[in-house]
């Protein structure tokens, strides 16, 4: 174990009925970096989300996270040591606007999300940092609005922001660019990067200028083993990456 690192894994290994979704994977990512997991589908990108943020439990193998073995830990107890996945945790609710949506993520940091009863007003004293979260994803102006009415992209951002309410250390992303179009694709892109500052990000994503772009540290997963590791320029020169990855005539712009 090493500062450098925020979350490390050792021969982490996820085995359904004879077949395994993950085989002895140690990934290491460090510390206030931006980490991409790729590979084709039925890789165990997924599964190995799933590993580190203990939804599921491994059938060998360790993770440490600072420092401190998780392996066993709950999912609960994970976010609250400061590692938090996005588009699981946090949840949108359509009848409330932006603001109360990010407010409610802030009364479960205070441990209220249950005093319904409560006064509208004794809210009020969040609204500050709901506002300053709201404005660090670019959705200001969109405070009085019911996020129901939100386009894909902006509901994305809404829901990275209820995220942050919980201060996370590292934010897992599970696709996030997943059924954009170009524009939200460009906008969810640079909000990736300006929250990035002073946190670390592990992201699973298919699109590859996303992460091009992105990511310093990039893991290529097939058939559940870790087959490759680098900067995309590394990655991208790799013979069997082109080959299990982005398969023939595909290149930056490829889906996996």
């Amino acid at each position: 174990m090493t500062g450098d690192f925020i979350i490390e894994t050792s021969g982490l290994t996820k085995e359904f009925k004879g077949f395994y979704a993950v085989a002895d994977v140690d990934l290491r990512v460090r510390r206030h970096s931006i980490h991409a997991l790729i590979g084709p589908n039925g890789a165990g990108k997924t599964t190995c989300f799933n590993l580190l943020t203990k939804f599921l439990s491994p059938s060998a193998g360790k993770i440490w996270f600072n420092g401190k073995d998780i392996t066993q830990a709950k999912p609960a107890a994970i976010a609250r040591q400061g590692m938090v996945r996005s588009f699981q945790i946090s949840a949108v609710f359509g009848h409330l606007t932006v603001l109360e949506n990010v407010r409610v993520a802030l009364q479960r940091v205070e441990g209220t999300s249950f005093h319904f009863w409560r006064a509208g007003t004794s809210l009020e004293h969040l609204n500050a940092r709901a506002e300053e979260l709201i404005g660090a994803v670019g959705i200001a102006e969109y405070r009085d609005i019911p996020a129901g009415e939100l386009s894909y992209g902006r509901k994305r951002a809404l829901e990275i922001a209820t995220t942050l309410a919980l201060d996370p250390e590292m934010l897992l992303l599970d696709e996030p660019m997943a059924g954009m179009g170009t524009e939200d694709i460009k906008r969810t892109a640079e909000l990736i990067k300006r929250v990035s500052a002073n946190r670390t990000i592990l992201m699973v994503e298919h699109n590859l200028s996303v992460v091009a772009d992105l990511s310093d540290t990039i893991t290529v997963l097939k058939l559940g083993r870790v087959l490759t590791e680098g900067s995309y320029a590394e990655i991208s020169d790799n013979p069997e990456v082109v080959e299990a990855y982005m398969g023939s005539g595909h290149g930056a712009e490829g889906h996996g």
